[in-house]
């Protein structure tokens, strides 16, 4: 193989690339070829005789191949276009050495003088000087898309995941014991060996139930529709993730304040009397308000701060286990409602402090200090 060689080489392997989903253009081609045509270049071929394949492999493999993968497929692509540059080369030289050469023709004698004129410019190189000068610079082939085995985790920009609403919600106990007593109790049953100084019966338990009731109360539409997936999230892991059976947990759903009528669907077609949500609230029960106050739209109105108020305190005088999320960051609230009723219930911004705060309030505990 020759030097003249490796340029149709070149064509051949970056075909064959293009073909197994290299993505190669017009820019990489350019930059191939310039290996072979380009004398001064360290990584062209030595002579014509003994050119530097392996070499120039090398280079290709550092211009077209972008990672390990790739340079794995380029081998074999690379050493079929040897092979098949090698027999068609063979194939060549044998038909010149069995064709006989041809006759030459008989020379005839020149005129004693002929008149000097310029070279007339053939048709063929008016077109080719035409189309170079009329044809499109050449571009990079354009970005072909593929399909990503990767999902893209949209709960990413949620401020609270789902994993932590879930890992929260699970704190949210209250153990009380029913039953017959059928569990032994082993750390009693060794106190009460020791003090007696020997072992005369075993103590047994009662089986301890998780009797939590949680009560939801969910702001929607209006401010709040931008923050559906949100709130949707937290009913959620409430109801199927939080270990509490689906009797323990109530949803209602209000619009702007928690009036006299409340809805039990999140399209606010199915009322439900205010007072009879409350009646079955007692002191045990969990309260969690996740509303916006006001403070997506930096309003502050003096009608929806008495209605607040005044569900607020029909809410206290059933149970003192209630607390307040508000999607919307802490620095939003001066000027809307929201300032107003933080200083009338515990009112944490939605993230992962604020909903573990949130939970410890309603679970009776103080919220932790951040």
């Amino acid at each position: 193989m020759t030097r003249d060689d490796l340029p149709e080489l070149i064509f051949d392997t970056f075909g064959r690339l293009r073909q197994s989903g290299f993505n190669l253009g017009v820019d990489e081609l350019l930059a191939g070829l310039a290996l072979v045509s380009d004398a001064a270049s360290p990584l062209a071929p030595l002579s014509e005789e003994t050119p530097d394949i392996e070499g120039l492999k090398q280079a290709l493999v550092l211009i077209w191949c972008s990672s390990q993968s790739d340079r794995v497929q380029f081998d074999p692509l690379w050493q079929k276009g040897l092979e098949e540059m090698a027999t068609s080369s063979s194939s060549v030289r044998f038909e010149d050495d069995d064709s006989e050469p041809a006759p030459a023709a008989p020379v005839e004698p020149l005129p004693s003088s002929v008149p000097r004129q310029d070279p007339p410019q053939s048709v063929t190189q008016k077109e080719e000087s035409a189309a170079i000068d009329t044809a499109a610079q050449p571009v990079r082939a354009p970005f072909t898309l593929t399909e990503s085995a990767q999902s893209v985790d949209l709960q990413g920009y949620l401020p609270v995941s789902r994993r932590s609403m879930s890992y929260g919600w699970r704190y949210l106990r209250r153990t009380v014991a029913e039953g017959p007593a059928d569990i032994l109790d082993v750390a009693a049953t060794v106190q009460r060996s020791a003090q007696q100084g020997f072992y005369l019966e075993p103590v047994m338990r009662r089986r301890g139930y998780n009797r939590a009731q949680l009560v939801l109360f969910i702001d929607q539409n209006g401010s709040m529709m931008p923050l559906h997936s949100l709130t949707r999230e937290v009913v959620d892991t409430a109801l199927y993730e939080s270990g509490l059976p689906a009797e323990q947990v109530t949803v209602c759903y209000f619009q702007n304040v928690p009036a006299d009528y409340v809805y039990t669907d999140a399209f606010m077609t199915k009322p439900l009397d205010l007072a009879t949500v409350l009646a079955t609230c007692d002191a045990n029960t969990s309260v969690l308000v996740v509303s916006d106050c006001g403070a997506s739209r930096g309003y502050r109105r003096l009608e929806r701060i008495r209605a607040t108020t005044r569900f607020l305190r029909q809410l206290r005088q059933r149970t003192q286990l209630c607390a307040w999320l508000n999607p919307v960051p802490v620095e939003r609230w001066p000027g809307s409602s929201a300032e107003i009723v933080a200083n009338l219930v515990r009112m944490f911004q939605m993230d992962d402090d604020g909903l573990s705060n949130a939970i410890d309030v309603i679970r009776g505990l103080q919220p932790q200090v951040l």
